[in-house]
């Protein structure tokens, strides 16, 4: 680079800092920044479901124990039918099979994931019923019937995947 353009870049650079002055607001503590903090309350003690709720969620976790068991029946005859096609050829009778067998094991959990759809909606319907007041309680108790459904479906899904693995892919 020339001497001429360094100095003529240099006085370009150096104008835009000559300015005018500028008022920028002060880094200074302000007086809502030294104001107290709040208190958290805690969050309020949970109410039990009333009678109508507890019955509601009884019959889903007993539909979810129903879709549980029949998957159960079901399993022990896939697990054959899969490890009868473990080591056969994509599109052969014994993969078929295997692949039948599978898609009826999960037909029998639809009990399962039908009940986990439904107390996942009753949490949703009673959330929204409670933040506006027109019910107390019961969420704990919704919540929990729905961690155990979700819990029996998840582990159906893994059961069902790994059964899966096990199968030549095509």
């Amino acid at each position: 680079m020339t001497p001429r353009r360094l100095l003529t870049a240099l006085a370009l650079m150096l104008s835009g800092c000559a300015g005018a002055p500028q008022n920028y607001p002060s880094l200074a503590k302000r007086p809502i920044e030294s104001a107290p903090i709040a208190e958290v309350s805690p969050p309020p003690a949970s109410i039990p479901a009333d009678a109508e709720l507890s019955a509601e969620i009884a019959r889903y976790v007993e539909q979810a124990d129903k879709g549980a068991a029949a998957f159960e029946a079901a399993y022990a005859e896939a697990d054959k039918a899969v490890n009868a096609a473990a080591r056969a050829a994509v599109s052969s009778d014994a993969w078929v099979g295997a692949q039948v067998s599978i898609s009826t094991l999960e037909a029998a959990r639809n009990d399962s994931v039908s009940a986990l759809a439904s107390l996942d909606t009753l949490y949703v319907q009673r959330s929204n019923a409670v933040a506006d007041g027109k019910s107390a309680g019961g969420l704990a108790d919704i919540d929990a019937a729905r961690s155990a459904a979700l819990a029996l479906v998840d582990q159906q899904n893994d059961r069902i995947d790994a059964m899966k693995a096990r199968l030549p892919q095509p």
